[in-house]
């Protein structure tokens, strides 16, 4: 599969298209988000987490880092690691210290700023990369690396 673009008009359309997306990952897999403040990265993973029936409020993890949470009752059964290396500012040795490799056996690991950063985690990632236009429409582009490419999208 080759790159791919959806458009999302509002907030709650990039939610939906994660949710969608949530309903598709498994775990293992590895999603690298990039795009500028107020592009949608949070919200696509607010919506990634209710396809994923994951627990706890999902919230941009800038000051911790990192957020687990775990298979909510009736969930898919597969945990959801939210990462934010804004801060990591391409420290490589900080993105080792957060042992996501681990967490790639069995959750599904979404990487806010990986672009550039987290690639190196699995060579079989899904790069989204999200524009937020002047109408507030928000664009995704989406980028399947290794075996991310014999998979279906949500479009």
């Amino acid at each position: 599969m080759v790159a791919t673009s959806v458009t999302l008009p509002k907030v709650e359309d990039t939610e939906e298209f994660g949710r969608r997306l949530g309903g598709l990952v498994r775990g293992g897999d590895l999603l690298l988000l990039a795009g500028p403040l107020g592009a949608g990265k949070t919200a696509l993973v607010r919506g990634l987490a209710a396809g994923l029936g994951v627990a706890g409020r999902v919230s941009s993890p800038t000051f911790v880092i990192a957020r687990v949470h775990d298979p909510a009752p009736g969930g898919r059964g597969v945990p959801l690691v939210h990462v934010d290396a804004y801060r990591l500012g391409g420290d490589l040795d900080e993105l080792d210290d957060l042992d996501l490799d681990t967490d790639l056996v069995d959750a599904v690991v979404a990487v806010e700023w990986g672009e550039g950063v987290a690639e190196r985690l699995s060579d079989d990632h899904l790069l989204i990369t999200l524009e937020r236009h002047d109408d507030d429409v928000r664009t995704a582009r989406l980028q399947p690396h290794g075996t991310w490419a014999e998979r279906e999208l949500p479009g």
